[in-house]
């Protein structure tokens, strides 16, 4: 069995989800690790972002968005609205922003110690409910996926702008 792996990156725009269609990416991937027949995983570290299936739709929202993607959001404010103030959500507790206030680079998550920055309750949430992770077989050299299925990578975290990885592993023959 082969593994071939490659990381991509995403820059999340912070102040609203951040979607982003990584499709080419994948099959590129896939093409370019010489497996024939397996599987393909697409998966992200980050514990406010998800992986997930999709159709493409040609339509594109004011906002930039592809109408499914505003509608997924819209449906998914429902289930968890934005964290606003600290009574929102249990989480962050005392005891996650004193870990928090402990990391080297603390300053990134708490500007000038502003909690408010630790204030995404909701977009652990969404990615929980949405997972971090899609599988597809691989057959004949090709990512298996219909025609109007695409892969999508979204940051639901929109305290801030930043870098984020997505990993491309393709097992097989």
């Amino acid at each position: 069995m082969t593994v071939f792996m490659k990381t991509i990156e995403v820059e999340s725009t912070g102040g609203q989800p951040t979607f982003a269609n990584i499709t080419e990416e994948v099959r590129d991937a896939v093409q370019n690790s010489g497996i024939q027949n397996g599987t393909c995983t697409v998966v992200t570290i980050h514990t406010t972002c998800s992986v997930f299936y999709e159709e493409f739709v040609h339509d594109i929202e004011e906002s930039g968005l592809e109408s499914l993607q505003v509608d997924l959001e819209n449906g998914l404010q429902k289930l968890f609205p934005r964290h606003t103030d600290a009574s929102t959500y249990h989480y962050p507790g005392e005891e996650h922003y004193a870990a928090v206030a402990s990391w080297p680079n603390a300053a990134s998550y708490l500007p000038n110690g502003d909690r408010k920055a630790l204030w995404n309750g909701d977009a652990h949430l969404k990615a929980t409910l949405l997972g971090a992770s899609e599988t597809f077989a691989v057959e004949d050299g090709a990512l298996w996926a219909g025609k109007t299925g695409y892969v999508y990578f979204v940051d639901f975290d929109i305290t801030r702008p930043r870098c984020r990885k997505i990993k491309i592993v393709v097992m097989g023959e």
